[in-house]
């Protein structure tokens, strides 16, 4: 599965953009102690390819559920969950582990970077999990490096990186896989201004430059004014 996946063309024959997720019909509820919690009620969503589609609304709407479902961490109650156009609903946990390794991408609000390793190492870990030779692994963490201004900063730790730099080392993490989608939580919520313009520029640079999907959590305009697409929820519905 995951290999057919990656192979899928970022353009349709008819020249439209690929579709590179959907949810049909998805609910999903959670159980907080006696209570049950309704996070999702019928939700229908696909994103194509290249584009960066920002998920808005307010605290409890329903945009990490939707993060957690098209990421593969959750299972929805009642409908489907595809990508690459497949559903992936009967996949077990090794598959869907598989999957999520080789076809998806994170970024996160807290950038989720290992301390002890470079800035390299950081980048390059992704494609030393998934056993990439170690030459390809050089020369695609350099070109990632390079793309998002970060080459001269290859053997700096975290530490010693701004916030800045550090979102754009995760985006450069994320995007090194060659992923159909990367999913982003609040990837400027900890960012100054002027940072967060210089990280958006870049997601959407990159996406539309690699052809990948953004699917992004935010609460954050400057963010929703750069995207291809808005969508908004409100109590686990589309408005």
């Amino acid at each position: 599965m995951s290999a057919i996946l990656a192979e899928t063309p970022i353009r349709s024959d008819a020249g439209r953009a690929a579709l590179v997720a959907e949810l049909r019909g998805v609910h999903k509820t959670y159980r907080l102690g006696q209570h049950v919690i309704p996070a999702l009620r019928g939700v229908d969503l696909a994103v194509r390819s290249g584009e960066l589609l920002a998920l808005t609304g307010p605290s409890g709407s329903g945009k990490s559920t939707i993060l957690n479902l098209a990421g593969l961490i959750d299972r929805p109650d009642r409908g489907d969950v595809l990508l690459g156009g497949r559903p992936v609903g009967g996949l077990d946990e090794s598959a869907r582990t598989l999957l999520r390794r080789d076809a998806l991408g994170f970024v996160f609000q807290n950038f989720n970077l290992v301390p002890v390793m470079t800035v390299a190492e950081n980048v390059d870990y992704p494609l030393f999990i998934a056993g990439v030779p170690a030459a390809e692994r050089r020369e695609r963490v350099a070109a990632q490096l390079l793309a998002v201004g970060l080459h001269e900063h290859a053997a700096h730790r975290p530490d010693a990186l701004s916030g800045g730099q550090r979102q754009r080392v995760a985006i450069a993490r994320a995007l090194v896989k060659r992923p159909r989608l990367v999913i982003a939580d609040e990837p400027t919520a900890s960012l100054d201004s002027a940072t967060a313009d210089q990280v958006l520029d870049l997601m959407r640079e990159r996406c539309h430059a690699e052809g990948a999907a953004f699917l992004i959590a935010t609460h954050d305009a400057r963010l929703t004014q750069r995207c291809d697409r808005v969508v908004a929820l409100l109590d686990g519905r589309l408005e």
